[in-house]
């Protein structure tokens, strides 16, 4: 994914200073292009969600889609101020919004530790507003979470995983940890991207450093 626009905001805007967005939703894709479901489908009874925000979503998206019992994946904006922004305002860095990923997954087949122990090996949580060459606050990791348990479970995982790091001479964590908000979907040609161009950008790499994933650590 090309870096957003030359000059952007690299810090969160304050409310007064964000973009207004729209009310109404943008267009996005109507299928999943791997799963051929409705990319709008609801939460099917018996399974969960999960989002996450690690750099540019395109590649943290096919990270999620090849994981056993992983039921949909979809990528959107999410953890801002501005409602249901377009592409090119996110990159403006007056949007607040994150690049992200909302999982739908199976329980049964994947934990919600196994899902985070691909969010912490998956990118380099020290970086702040960045992943690698991508710099902007849309870039910044993030686990957002939707019950208790999942807090309690990223919270945990985040303190393991900082002493490993540390151990591995990297910085502190600035993962940020809350609440999911509102999931706006992405336009069209961005979900499933890496899919319909195989050879397309993926500016997210790992630090090489294994995780004990979640409580069970």
């Amino acid at each position: 994914m090309l870096n957003a626009l030359f000059g952007k905001k690299s810090d969160m805007p304050a409310k007064d200073e964000a973009l207004p967005g729209r009310t109404e939703p943008i267009p996005t894709a109507e299928e999943h292009f791997i799963f051929h479901r409705p990319l709008q489908s609801p939460v099917p009874e018996g399974m969960e969600e999960a989002m996450f925000g690690m750099g540019c979503f395109w590649g943290v998206e096919r990270k999620f889609w090849q994981l056993d019992g992983v039921w949909l994946t979809m990528v959107g904006y999410s953890a801002g101020i501005t409602p249901n922004p377009t592409y090119k305002e996110t990159c403006t860095g007056l949007t607040g919004q994150n690049e992200v990923v909302r999982v739908i997954y199976d329980p049964k087949v994947i934990s919600y530790d196994d899902l985070l122990k691909v969010f912490w090996e998956g990118h380099d949580p020290t970086q702040g507003n960045r992943q690698g060459n991508d710099v902007g606050t849309q870039y910044r990791s993030g686990i957002y979470t939707y019950t208790d348990a999942q807090a309690e479970a990223a919270e945990a995982s985040r303190k393991v995983y900082a002493d490993r790091l540390k151990a591995a001479g990297y910085g502190a964590i600035t993962t940020e940890i809350k609440p999911a908000d509102p999931f706006y979907f992405a336009e069209d040609y961005h979900q499933q991207y890496l899919a319909k161009n195989p050879a397309g950008y993926c500016g997210v790499g790992g630090t090489g450093v294994s995780c004990p994933i979640g409580l069970k650590a």
